[in-house]
């Protein structure tokens, strides 16, 4: 297997699977123009300004214990601070994930089921995610390709796009502990929590006030790409977003964009840690 990995042979075959289901969709949907016909708005009662609320929470508590840590805790060991760092990340999220399902269950009418957390839908939703990812991957891949040359053309040859900080940790640091750490919060909480935010709150309020789901898809994900703070990524983050969120309106589970990502992100974390061995 890793002398196939070495030859490119996997670099070949999933753009190129992806490539046919991507095809297969176009020419279903009309080329996506009826991809989301009949796709109803989630009954919901949620105010304009109610998906700032686990955003300001996460931001706030992730800040308030960096302070409180950095004064309790004074200097540590490097790989130390990037656990303390990581284990704040995570806590905020999960503070924040737990104060979305409570507003979820609040303002929607199924409650957590008419937020698309019905747990009947996990093992469809899994299988589901991988083909939505493979079937993306190339416009992905399309995004970083010219992102790159426009790159290469007004920045010169030593334009290059950043990898995201948590990758670069993992290949820093060999600690097994720092490592899982990292995988997990990387791979399981932040795209619980960014789903939940960003399609579950965002972009529902957004449908509720455009109605057609396409536009709040589009602001949604350009909401999602420009609050990562490496630029280089926004082409590619809003073509992912763009599928997150149109999964989420045609399934109508939030599972399904929650696989997506983390699946997503997986797969980055697994192609740094081969890339370090």
């Amino acid at each position: 297997m890793r002398q196939l990995i070495d030859a490119g042979a996997i670099d070949m075959i999933i753009p190129a699977v992806g490539s046919v289901l991507l095809a297969v969709w176009l020419a279903k949907t009309s080329y996506g123009s009826k991809a989301l016909d009949g796709c109803l708005p989630r009954a919901n009662t949620m105010p304009a300004y109610l998906p700032f609320i686990p955003l300001m929470i996460w931001i706030g508590s992730t800040a308030a214990a960096a302070l409180a840590t950095e004064k309790l805790l004074g200097q540590m060991d490097a790989w130390k601070q990037v656990a303390v760092d990581n284990i704040i990340l995570g806590a905020g999220a999960m503070a924040a994930i737990a104060v979305t399902l409570y507003l979820a269950r609040l303002t929607f009418a199924q409650r957590l089921k008419g937020f698309g957390l019905d747990p009947r839908r996990i093992h469809r939703d899994l299988a589901a995610a991988a083909f939505n990812l493979l079937a993306i991957s190339p416009v992905v891949t399309v995004a970083v390709v010219v992102t790159m040359s426009a790159g290469e053309f007004f920045g010169g040859e030593d334009f290059a796009i950043p990898r995201h900080s948590e990758l670069d940790l993992l290949q820093q640091y060999q600690q097994p502990q720092l490592r899982l750490l990292i995988v997990v919060v990387t791979v399981v909480i932040v795209p619980v929590f960014e789903e939940m935010l960003f399609r579950g709150l965002f972009q529902t309020v957004l449908r509720n006030m455009l109605v057609n789901p396409w536009p709040a898809i589009a602001i949604s994900s350009l909401i999602f790409a420009i609050v990562h703070p490496i630029w280089q990524h926004w082409p590619a983050l809003f073509i992912l977003a763009a599928c997150l969120g149109y999964s989420y309106e045609k399934s109508g589970s939030l599972f399904r964009p929650i696989f997506i990502h983390s699946l997503f992100n997986a797969a980055s974390v697994a192609m740094t840690l081969y890339g370090s061995t």
